[in-house]
């Protein structure tokens, strides 16, 4: 016989939450937007049909690298206001930083549906650093989306305990993804 049998009290069946406090309802939002954005991404790669890509960037590849670039002055400046305990400032940042982030998911869509999947030219030594620095960029960018939803969710309802759990991890991979995402643009579109 189970505990709610013996007590005669049933336990509520609409929100029961897991081991880290998460709720269901929260678990299945986070894994569905985290869905929606991995299946969005592949499909508008792989999918669309694309036109003949030309040899420089498009306006939107640039407008992706500069999205890129402030996502981590944001992701910074964030990192560094709570190392000083300013956390309004700490949380403006790292809002910014994750409206910004979804900006560039936005744009980078919008952009790989017109060119789909840029080819690296490059050869020798400049491919294989190129290589080693984008497939950990793509498996990452697909890890930090649930990390930073949930992140933001725990600081928002004020959870700080697990928020600062979760943000220790999500904070490297984030700025490593940021980073490494200009640093691809660059060496695909400038060297």
């Amino acid at each position: 016989m189970n505990d709610e049998l013996k007590s005669g009290v049933a336990a509520p069946l609409c929100n029961p939450v897991n081991s880290s406090g998460e709720s269901n309802r929260v678990r299945l939002v986070v894994t569905a937007l985290s869905g929606m954005v991995f299946l969005l991404v592949a499909g508008v790669i792989y999918l669309l049909p694309h036109q003949i890509h030309g040899g420089g960037p498009s306006p939107l590849a640039t407008v992706n690298a500069f999205l890129n670039i402030c996502a981590t002055l944001c992701l910074l400046g964030g990192f560094i206001c709570i190392k000083v305990k300013n956390i309004r400032w700490h949380r403006r940042f790292m809002l910014s930083a994750f409206g910004i982030s979804s900006m560039f998911l936005l744009t980078y869509l919008m952009h790989h549906a017109q060119v789909g999947s840029v080819k690296f030219t490059g050869t020798g030594i400049l491919r294989t650093v190129y290589f080693s620095l984008l497939i950990p960029h793509i498996i990452l960018s697909a890890v930090v989306v649930p990390l930073a939803l949930l992140t933001i969710y725990r600081g928002w309802t004020q959870r700080i305990e697990l928020h600062k759990k979760i943000a220790r991890i999500t904070f490297p991979i984030w700025l490593f993804v940021s980073t490494s995402g200009i640093a691809v643009y660059f060496m695909l579109y400038h060297l």
